[in-house]
């Protein structure tokens, strides 16, 4: 089984902006987050990451470093920051640190050198390159619209930025780039944090040359992914720093990885590999994207077969080689009761059917704060309330196409990484418990139902339910490292598998939808003795598996003393 504390754990991701506020300023803080650790320790999750808390001037929260070994301001201080660090550990709550290798703000130190002069000795730590016939050196298009160079007037060149202009990629071919980076990992690693998430750590190599990408249709820039994403010296660069810097350390890491499949993961996560321990994949986010060319804006309803067939591949592909990173939402992508389930009619049902799916799974299960109590989506009325620096370019951008603003608003409403951002709701009082100021953005009008205080109270709770869901993963061993195996693989609505470790076998029945189907198990796999973990309905007595009428978003976990055929 091969087994490691991190692959028995259960994650809790802060977006710290948007977790608790201490000092009313509408901002999350430190000790907001200090403030909440017996919470966390009593959901019975065992680390928590934390999206970026490094000082930065905050052009896309938190992603634009200005200084690795320092404080945002806002947040608190370093001081704060020991403390909260020693008052995890004293709960045995680990913290997990989110760090953007690929780039740093545009007032980090070095670059401010780096754009004073070409022959400066930081220049090389960024990439410049001349324009090309009066414009950018090359055609590709940013992640958040637009061109990826951004021309500087007083030295007359152009750099390269993947995603805001005020977040200028590093150079990662200078050897001092490197040794620095290593450097600042360590630095973090000795003061005793527990992992690193990388963010956008697929992204540190670009393709030699910086060639043009693919433009049969002559359009101003391109969607050059395969020209800046997963290429094959990122594995090289990791690997050095597994071994010159990670290998030392008894941590947990999960790098950000968009645009592969289960076998390119292996390539980071085997166990051979040292690299990382996990990937977040993308697959299943994109499930809802349609073919336009806009990417996640132009929205498609999602199938069920195709979700199983990405869930199958990562469980069956990794099992034995690697290891998964489960989640359904985050900091970047919507609601998952609002996506994948029914904040209307079947709000409660359905989050506790999508985490049973998600707990139930080979892999890591990573929560992101308020999906334990099924918070949802945002419907702004006006842009004017959006935060999101990609949702306001969006806007701009399809206005300025002559795009009806019906049409784009329904979009963000959908797709908007604000969803995910509003305040913590824990109370059902003024602006959510949040802050006793104004928040930096606006909380979720339906506070008043959905509510950490209220939660707690109520036993059938979804916040209840992830506890009994956590508790199970560590009594059962099956539940971490056993083998799955999909059940029913044409089925349109029911998701089944089965997880088995030895004599012990899991029977996962799960119901997609709001319908009534009808489960139909063949003979040969229907249980003789079983034990029911967890059920989202009542289940009373014994039922029949293979003739079973399954209510909406119904979710069903059974525990067999001898694995299924």
């Amino acid at each position: 089984m091969n087994k490691k504390w991190w692959k028995e754990a259960v994650v809790y991701q802060i977006y710290p902006i948007s977790f608790l506020d201490t000092n009313g300023d509408g901002k999350g803080d430190l000790l907001g987050i200090i403030s909440r650790l017996d919470y966390l320790k009593d959901l019975g999750v065992d680390v928590i990451w934390i999206c970026p808390i490094y000082k930065s001037p905050n052009h896309d929260n938190g992603y634009d470093i200005s200084d690795y070994c320092d404080i945002m301001e806002e947040f608190g201080t370093m001081e704060e920051f020991d403390r909260l660090l020693r008052e995890a550990h004293a709960r045995g709550l680990k913290i997990m640190m989110d760090l953007v290798l690929n780039h740093t703000s545009d007032e980090h130190p070095w670059f401010v050198e780096s754009r004073s002069s070409k022959d400066n000795p930081k220049r090389d730590f960024y990439i410049w390159r001349k324009g090309k016939d009066g414009h950018p050196p090359n055609n590709w298009e940013s992640y958040f619209s637009g061109s990826v160079w951004e021309y500087d007037e007083k030295t007359g060149e152009y750099y390269l930025h993947l995603y805001s202009k005020h977040q200028p990629d590093l150079n990662w071919e200078n050897q001092k780039v490197i040794d620095s980076m290593h450097e600042m990992v360590e630095w973090w690693l000795k003061k005793g944090v527990d992992g690193f998430r990388f963010d956008a750590i697929a992204h540190i190599v670009k393709a030699v040359g910086l060639p043009d990408g693919d433009n049969p249709d002559q359009l101003p820039t391109v969607r050059a992914y395969e020209l800046f994403s997963n290429l094959e010296n990122v594995h090289t660069l990791l690997n050095n720093l597994y071994e010159r810097v990670l290998f030392h350390y008894d941590i947990m890491t999960v790098g950000e990885t968009s645009g592969l499949g289960p076998e390119q993961a292996l390539s980071y996560v085997g166990d051979t590999r040292n690299e990382l321990n996990m990937v977040f994949q993308f697959e299943h986010m994109q499930l809802d994207a349609g073919s336009s060319g806009s990417g996640k804006w132009d929205i498609r309803p999602w199938n069920l077969l195709e979700l199983k067939k990405v869930i199958s591949g990562w469980q069956t592909v990794l099992h034995g080689k690697g290891w998964n990173a489960n989640y359904w939402c985050n900091h970047d992508q919507p609601r998952s009761v609002s996506r994948f389930g029914d904040d209307q009619k079947y709000r409660v049902e359905s989050a506790k059917m999508l985490a049973t799916f998600l707990h139930m799974l080979e892999g890591t299960p990573y929560i992101y704060q308020g999906e334990e109590i099924g918070m949802t989506n945002i419907s702004f009325a006006s842009i004017d309330d959006y935060r999101d620096v990609e949702t306001l370019n969006y806007y701009e951008e399809q206005l300025d196409q002559g795009v009806p603003e019906e049409q784009v608003m329904q979009a963000i409403w959908k797709k908007s990484r604000d969803n995910a951002r509003t305040p913590m709701q824990w109370t059902n009082g003024e602006h959510a418990g949040f802050t006793r100021g104004t928040p930096w953005i606006e909380v979720n009008s339906n506070y008043p139902l959905i509510n950490v205080e209220d939660a707690i109270k109520d036993p059938n709770s979804i916040y209840h339910y992830y506890k009994k869901l956590i508790a199970l993963r560590k009594q059962h061993e099956v539940i971490v490292y056993g083998e799955y195996k999909l059940l029913l693989p044409l089925d349109k609505e029911l998701y089944v598998y089965t997880r088995t470790l030895e004599d012990q076998c899991l029977l996962v029945i799960l119901n997609f939808f709001g319908g009534e189907p009808v489960l139909k198990l063949p003979a040969e796999l229907v249980p003789e003795a079983k034990q029911l973990l967890i059920s989202n309905y009542p289940v009373k007595g014994e039922e029949d598996l293979g003739n079973l009428k399954l209510r909406p978003y119904e979710a069903r976990v059974y525990l067999m003393k001898t694995p299924a055929p």
